[in-house]
């Protein structure tokens, strides 16, 4: 079985936008998990604490990036389930299926 790679939410506090990518990250991580997906170990990086991270993503967060892929600023439910969909190589949803309710 490949090794799935870790989803990196490169945050701050105090960034609502974060939080929401936070919340569809957790809505897309649960419907993989009851679709028996492989399901990535989600790492939060506060980019605060590392100047060279804030330098390059202060104006870009929330950043989320898998592997290859990356989503930045404006992260949905549809936009994580397609990034992971391209990253994992599965299809944890069918074209033009509506997102969840956040």
């Amino acid at each position: 079985m490949p090794l799935v790679p870790d989803l990196v939410l490169y945050t701050r506090p105090g960034c609502s936008l974060c939080d929401e990518a936070r919340e569809a990250i957790d809505l897309v991580i649960a419907d993989r998990e009851t679709r028996g997906l492989d399901i990535p170990i989600v790492v939060e990086r506060n980019i605060d604490a590392d100047p060279e991270l804030h330098r390059q993503l202060f104006e870009r967060i929330p950043v989320v990036e898998i592997g290859n892929q990356r989503v930045e600023l404006v992260v949905t439910v549809g936009k994580v389930r397609r990034l992971l969909n391209e990253e994992l190589g599965d299809e944890a949803a069918t074209p033009g299926e509506p997102e969840p309710a956040s």
